[in-house]
């Protein structure tokens, strides 16, 4: 292996060494070849660079968009369209006479009385008619909130229509939902972004 001089002391060093080892000066470090094939960027440096960093381009103008918050185009004024994985900020709340209960926006929770089963068990507790297992409850990344009954003993309805085990129903800000004949909770639904395409010039 080739040797060099150290810059202040003029030690011997070798060409890997960081520091000289006579006076403890740091060493200059060689140049890398240009050739040098670059580190592949990682699957999620990729997805995060093609999301984030990569300039959107209006599909109706062709005009590049640099902020990939934009909704709508500034020249044109046309909505633009939004990248796939956004999870829309809703919270839904269910309103029990126990307490609250909130389910953010891409996820499910279960409704009652197992607390294995249940994070929110203990609201049900002293509830008898209500099942271990009886409903679950999810928000879409959207923000779209659905109840599905879990095939429970006493049944779950919503505005006094029952719900069908396995199915999903649509919940609305203003519900009413109802977990056997027992505990009614208040659906509270923050009203959903208005569509970009209802948006005008003004």
């Amino acid at each position: 292996m080739p040797t060099q001089t150290c810059p202040v002391c003029a030690a011997e060093v070798q060409q890997d060494d960081l520091i000289c080892f006579t006076c403890g000066a740091n060493l200059p470090r060689a140049a890398m070849p240009d050739d040098d094939p670059a580190t592949p960027p990682t699957v999620m440096q990729a997805h995060l660079k093609r999301d984030n960093g990569a300039l959107r381009s209006c599909p109706n103008c062709g005009i590049s968009v640099a902020d990939p918050a934009d909704l709508i185009c500034s020249n044109c004024r046309q909505p633009l369209p939004q990248g796939q994985g956004q999870i829309s900020p809703v919270v839904l709340r269910l309103v029990f006479p126990t307490g609250n209960v909130d389910v953010p926006a891409g996820t499910s929770l279960l409704l009652g009385r197992d607390p294995q089963e249940s994070l929110v068990a203990a609201a049900f507790a002293r509830f008898e008619n209500v099942s271990r297992r009886h409903a679950t409850v999810s928000v879409d990344d959207a923000g779209h909130a659905s109840v599905r009954d879990e095939h429970s003993t006493n049944g779950t309805w919503v505005n006094g229509d029952r719900v069908l085990p396995g199915v999903d129903v649509r919940l609305a800000d203003g519900d009413n939902l109802r977990l056997a004949a027992d505990i009614t909770a208040e659906v509270l639904l923050p009203t959903q972004q208005p569509d970009p395409a209802t948006f005008s010039r003004d």
